[in-house]
């Protein structure tokens, strides 16, 4: 597994989109949901255009791996959003123990990914953020979401054979 992170709009899927290249079958798991937000729904037909046509399209965020189609790699992006996802489904008044639950989840839904791609001998490239690097958000909210954030790259680079730091548009190898 190769790991990509990096800041917003750092170059992080048009990264990992060129780690396919090499690949005839490629399952693309878009985590990001449609909405009436135009910049997201924006951003959203932005990567779809970017896609080749020969590639499949998996848009969720859980079970994941039992959706997989047959195909060589499989590329993630984002985790980021894929944490989000879960807080949002979590509701808005989230304890220490639906926090954690949110984490234990996602790495889970991770984990049963990666397992199933080493298993059949797939390819498989996450994309996320690096969101720590930053002021610390005022939100408790906000904290905990980028504290998740934190722990479940670590947990993810702890497994992946790469890992990629993309700044400004340039991928520095660090693992």
């Amino acid at each position: 597994m190769k790991l990509i992170t990096g800041g917003a709009r750092s170059g992080k899927s048009t990264f990992a989109e060129s780690l396919m290249k090499d690949f005839d079958e490629v399952c693309y798991i878009a985590t990001a949901r449609t909405s009436d937000d135009d910049e997201m729904n924006e951003r959203i037909a932005k990567h779809r255009a970017r896609r080749p046509d020969h590639w499949h399209t998996l848009e969720g965020d859980r079970n994941l791996a039992t959706k997989l189609p047959i195909v060589d790699a499989v590329l993630l992006d984002c985790v980021t959003v894929l944490i989000s996802n879960y807080l949002y489904d979590a509701g808005e008044k989230l304890g220490e123990e639906s926090l954690q639950k949110v984490e234990d989840d996602v790495k889970a839904e991770l984990k049963e990914l990666c397992d199933v791609c080493e298993r059949e001998n797939r390819e498989l490239v996450l994309v996320t953020n690096e969101v720590g690097s930053g002021i610390v958000p005022m939100h408790p909210l906000s904290r905990a979401f980028r504290d998740i954030q934190g722990r479940v790259n670590q947990f993810s680079a702890s497994s992946a054979e790469e890992v990629y730091l993309v700044v400004s548009g340039i991928p520095v190898k660090i693992k």
